[in-house]
């Protein structure tokens, strides 16, 4: 294989990278050998222009990463291009493959990922419940928080409400540290 310059089409060696005469990049011959596919090409060539259309649906939910890469893998395999999203809720950065993901496809392509996947066209919406441990943490927090907010108010009248013992100087309000 051979590099030519696109200007004034003189042959160089395959170690060159510019034209010495003219300055400018140089390109392979006609006889070009394309290098073999890598595995991002492979995958985009699987990929059906039809099935990528159109706003993005939610179309399954995996239970972890790995769960949702297999998903993915299975459309992908049919054709249909799939993005993975984390879902709400769950985000804890010291386990990054746990948590519930989302599948998502275009619009054009979503009748048959679901169909595939075995999920009713209609997924219902998981509703965001709390386990009972988290409910009481944020009572008691709530609570201790009211306590001290509450403490620290009667703290301060009771400073000011204070007479004075003979000899002290009330101090102006802006300097009162209680």
């Amino acid at each position: 294989m051979s590099l030519v310059c696109p200007s004034c089409a003189s042959d160089h060696a395959d170690d060159e990278r510019f034209c010495p005469a003219c300055g400018l990049p140089l390109v392979h011959s006609g006889d070009v050998v394309l290098p073999p596919d890598t595995e991002l090409r492979e995958k985009a060539r699987k990929v059906r222009p039809g099935y990528a259309e159109g706003p993005l649906t939610r179309v399954a939910t995996a239970r972890h990463q790995a769960e949702a890469e297999l998903l993915q893998q299975m459309l992908l395999e049919e054709g249909i291009p799939s993005l993975v999203r984390r879902s709400g809720g769950f985000d804890v950065p010291d386990f990054l493959a746990a948590g519930p993901r989302d599948i998502v496809v275009a619009a054009s392509g979503a009748d048959l990922a679901r169909e595939i996947l075995g999920v009713p066209a209609t997924m219902p919406r998981r509703p965001l419940t709390r386990p009972t441990w988290v409910r009481v943490l944020a009572i008691v927090l709530a609570i201790v928080s009211l306590l001290v907010i509450a403490t620290f108010v009667i703290g301060a009248a009771l400073a000011q409400a204070r007479p004075l013992q003979t000899g002290q100087v009330r101090a102006p309000r802006a300097l009162c540290v209680t």
